[in-house]
């Protein structure tokens, strides 16, 4: 924001106190130099003072000494700036003049010299564009200094009236003699690093502190502060009562970015809005540095109310506001009772009126499969379109078969079923995984992944849930990709287990014939195997991971007192879940991922070898689908005296041969990286015993 502008001639006379006199002064000597005595307050100004008499000379000195206070040079006191250092003074004296006058004078310059440097400050720092603080502090010295002219006024009436002497003098300033070199040093170092805002009241507070063996200094100083903080009070009090910043010189310690909108919460990956759009800056007043943090979220929750439509503001009384800083803490205690209104209003808002557990448990519903029957009707009517390369999917047909699957289950009960979308990623799982900015991957590698040789929606498949302010706050675009994440490894393991399944019918189909010793009881054994590991796999997702995870997150929401907190929570939760899923081990999930693969292959490849071992009668048609029902079901249909074990096939053993030993080699090679993992993760022992189990079982 630009500083207002002022008049031309507050630039061109910009002091009319005794610092612009003494400027026209040189001005017109150097325009004047044969007119000698024109500015002199007497004509015998020419005349060294040592030709007076000591008492005369007394005289003079307390007269020009009377003008050096207020910061005019007098007939024998004068006054030298050093070029380029507007703020080095120095005073001189007649050489002439009594040695004892002398030194009694050079004892009151540092004072003479602190009102100049003080009234400088006062005249330069009282500019717009110095900002409010520095407004206030320079308002609060110009009032010093009122008091200070009203002192020297009535030592010159004591003076007209015959009452003073040098060392009457000397004594009446002995008050002003500490506090005011102390200000002049203050007001030195906050024109020498331009302080603007906070930096001047840590100035203030620092000085005051250092000042603690003086009590009448340090009391002066931290008036001075209390003075200055006034404006910045103001601005605090309205942040936190109000939410607004109200901050025209850019003083206050929290910067608002306001090209971050709340919308952006639902596409930005990183979630920038809340932790960007209101921040802490740097130079943080030191009596709040302590309850900066307070101060921020107080103003956030009463933010996000505001862009709800709802309305509210901070309770206020007398006693709460924030009018001055002390010892007796009373604006923390302030500060601190604003944020437990905020808190509790903005939690009351978004669990109540927005219903945040109903989303969540609407999203473990459909993301993490805790309601699992309009996914397996979906599946069903989905296969054709699931199993085509990525660039033939429609994911139009997809939606509208994911919404038919909704509304024909029990799902149709569920009022948010409806924010359910569907989309198609570009890669796989695990290459997603490594694309991940702020995923704890460990030694992943991207370019040592293996990636499908072709790619179908069944491995790529995903939801997404429309999710509004502001609840988007705490349901972001980075958490909702950790749940899509979770959804597409339990997908793919449910795709698995579904395969496994139409396999283990077809085998069921042949039952009644007398397979001992055949390659296809050695199929339906390892049949069995990828079953049992594959519903074990899904057993710990859920049951041991998913469900237990859900129930801590869900009670510790409930007693949350922030939105902080519910944010910390569940990113905890989710965290928690990615790793425990095994998303965040890579050594273990490619393992997992090569054991999937060689399930479905053995799935897919179940028809031939069944039918490659059993003649029939009667010929059959051909297989629909991977899932095998048809042929299932004709076999079941079969009587058992028109099947027949055939010749057996070297080609069929082999193959079911080659099977049972690359799945017994990935599962043995699993079972020790699992309980070496279970030491250091407790939480893989249960799934290393199921493995373990199911190797035994081999």
């Amino acid at each position: 924001m630009e500083s207002s502008s002022t008049p031309r001639w507050n630039l061109d006379r910009p002091f009319l106190t005794g610092r612009f006199h003494h400027h026209q002064e040189v001005k017109a000597a150097s325009q004047f130099p044969d007119s000698k005595g024109l500015f002199s307050f007497s004509p015998g100004v020419d005349k060294a003072i040592g030709c007076y008499d000591a008492a005369v000379q007394e005289l003079i000195v307390i007269d020009d000494l009377m003008s050096a206070l207020v910061g005019i040079e007098g007939r024998y006191i004068s006054i030298k700036r050093l070029h380029g250092k507007g703020d080095d003074i120095s005073f001189h004296v007649d050489a002439s003049m009594d040695l004892a006058l002398q030194e009694l004078a050079r004892r009151i310059f540092p004072l003479c010299k602190s009102y100049l440097l003080i009234n400088q400050f006062v005249e330069s720092r009282s500019q717009f564009k110095n900002g409010l603080v520095n407004h206030a502090f320079a308002a609060a010295l110009r009032a010093l200094l009122l008091d200070y002219e009203a002192m020297v006024a009535q030592l010159e009436h004591q003076f007209r009236l015959g009452r003073l002497s040098i060392q009457g003098l000397w004594f009446y300033c002995q008050p002003m003699m500490n506090s005011m070199p102390t200000l002049s040093t203050v007001v030195q170092k906050a024109t020498s690093n331009n302080c603007t805002g906070s930096s001047v009241l840590n100035l203030l507070l620092s000085q005051a502190k250092a000042m603690a063996g003086d009590n009448a200094v340090r009391s002066l100083l931290e008036k001075m502060t209390q003075c200055a903080s006034n404006a910045y009070l103001g601005i605090l009090e309205r942040w936190v009562y109000e939410g607004v910043i109200d901050d025209p010189y850019g003083e206050f310690f929290i910067g608002e970015n306001k090209s971050l909108q709340k919308e952006s919460l639902t596409q930005d990956y990183d979630a920038k809005y809340w932790k960007e759009r209101y921040s802490l800056k740097e130079g943080i007043p030191s009596f709040l540095s302590n309850i900066a943090g307070t101060i921020l979220t107080t103003g956030k929750y009463l933010n996000v109310m505001r862009e709800c439509g709802h309305n509210v503001q901070v309770p206020m009384s007398e006693n709460s506001k924030l009018m001055s800083f002390g010892s007796n803490h009373h604006y923390l205690e302030c500060i601190k009772s604003a944020h437990d209104f905020a808190s509790t209003e903005l939690l009351n808002l978004i669990k109540e009126k927005y219903d945040l557990m109903g989303k969540l448990r609407s999203i473990k519903h459909y993301l993490l499969l805790d309601q699992g029957d309009y996914l397996v009707h979906f599946m069903d009517i989905a296969r054709d379109e699931l199993t085509k390369k990525l660039d033939e999917i429609s994911v139009e047909k997809l939606q509208s078969l994911l919404d038919l699957a909704l509304r024909t289950t029990a799902a149709a009960t569920d009022p948010c079923h409806e924010d359910l979308t569907c989309f198609v990623e570009m890669s796989s799982l695990i290459k997603r995984l490594g694309t991940l900015r702020d995923v704890d991957i460990g030694s992943l590698n991207i370019t040592d992944l293996e990636e499908p040789m072709s790619i179908t929606g069944l491995e790529t498949f995903s939801l997404s849930y429309k999710v509004q302010w502001p609840l988007s706050i705490v349901i972001s675009r980075k958490a909702l990709a950790k749940y899509q994440l979770i959804f597409r490894f339990l997908f793919h393991c449910k795709h698995v287990d579904r395969h496994l399944c139409g396999a283990w019918q077809v085998h069921q189909g042949v039952r009644a014939l007398n397979m001992h010793g055949t390659a296809i009881s050695r199929s339906s054994l390892l049949c069995r195997s990828m079953l049992k590991f594959i519903n074990s796999l899904l057993h710990y997702l859920t049951f041991e991971v998913l469900e237990p995870n859900w129930h801590v997150m869900h009670n510790r929401l409930q007693s949350a007192k922030s939105i902080d907190e519910i944010i910390q929570y569940h990113d905890f939760f989710l965290e928690k879940c990615l790793r425990e899923c095994l998303l965040l081990l890579p050594e273990l999930l490619k393992k997992v991922e090569k054991l999937k693969s060689l399930c479905l292959q053995y799935a897919a490849a179940t028809q031939w070898l069944i039918s490659s071992s059993i003649d029939t009668v009667k010929a059959e048609e051909p297989s629909d689908g991977p899932f095998g029902s048809k042929k299932s079901r004709q076999w079941k249909t079969t009587s058992p005296q028109a099947l027949k074990v055939m010749t057996p096939n070297t080609v069929v053993t082999d193959s079911i041969l080659k099977f049972e030993r690359e799945f017994n080699s990935e599962l043995e090679s699993l079972g020790p990286i699992l309980s070496n993992k279970a030491q250091a993760e407790p939480y893989l022992t249960h799934l290393a015993q199921w493995i373990l189990g199911v190797r035994n079982d081999q």
